[in-house]
């Protein structure tokens, strides 16, 4: 089932939409109560439709809108607060052995609280994200890795497909904290990307 709130831009256009409804149904009942109970039973019915439809719905999976040169290999890592362990620096030298390796290091922004997240206030978790970014970044250049990086959006998956716009990527690894340890585990990104991005994926699990 496709996810309506994947992306911020996703989540306050669904926001909108509900208020939307709601004005609908208070001034339906308004007019008249009958008018305003027909209102809420058709946003009901339409919604239940579009959710029966969203289950069904299977996408087909994206693939980098840019390949990459034949001989190069390029690496898209996505890690957040695991993104400078070395467990996951092993596997980035591992997949690098025997190519021209170019590897893209994607951060997510850390996410804030509910009051910040409104108030549009992101720096505090870009910061922190980008710290952390900059020290994998610098251990992957002293193992002699040609890697680049970013801090990108607060959701895994749609970091995943902003960075696959402009990143040919021949291969995707997604680093976690360990298994009952990790919320992306719990919300399924590992699962999800694999069915979402026409790329193979290695999954690490590492600890900070």
């Amino acid at each position: 089932m496709r996810n309506p709130l994947r992306s911020e831009q996703e989540a306050f256009r669904w926001v909108l939409l509900t208020l939307a409804a709601f004005a609908l149904i208070v001034v339906g009942a308004v007019i008249n109560r009958w008018i305003g109970l027909v209102v809420f039973v058709v946003l009901i019915l339409a919604a239940l439709w579009y959710m029966m439809r969203a289950r069904e719905e299977r996408p087909l999976p994206v693939r980098p809108t840019s390949p990459s040169p034949d001989d190069e290999h390029r690496i898209l890592v996505i890690a957040n607060e695991t993104v400078a362990a070395d467990a996951l620096r092993r596997c980035i030298e591992k997949k690098s052995e025997g190519v021209q390796e170019s590897v893209l290091v994607v951060s997510p922004a850390l996410a804030q609280s509910a009051v910040k997240h409104w108030a549009s206030d992101e720096d505090p978790g870009r910061a922190e994200a980008q710290e952390r970014l900059d020290a994998s970044l610098a251990r992957l250049r002293e193992a002699g890795i040609s890697a680049r990086g970013e801090v990108g959006d607060s959701e895994p998956l749609q970091a995943i497909e902003d960075a696959l716009r402009t990143f040919g990527a021949d291969e995707i690894i997604i680093s976690t904290h360990p298994e009952g340890q990790s919320k992306w585990l719990e919300r399924g990104v590992v699962s999800e990307a694999r069915q979402r991005f026409a790329v193979p994926i290695t999954h690490v699990e590492a600890s900070t």
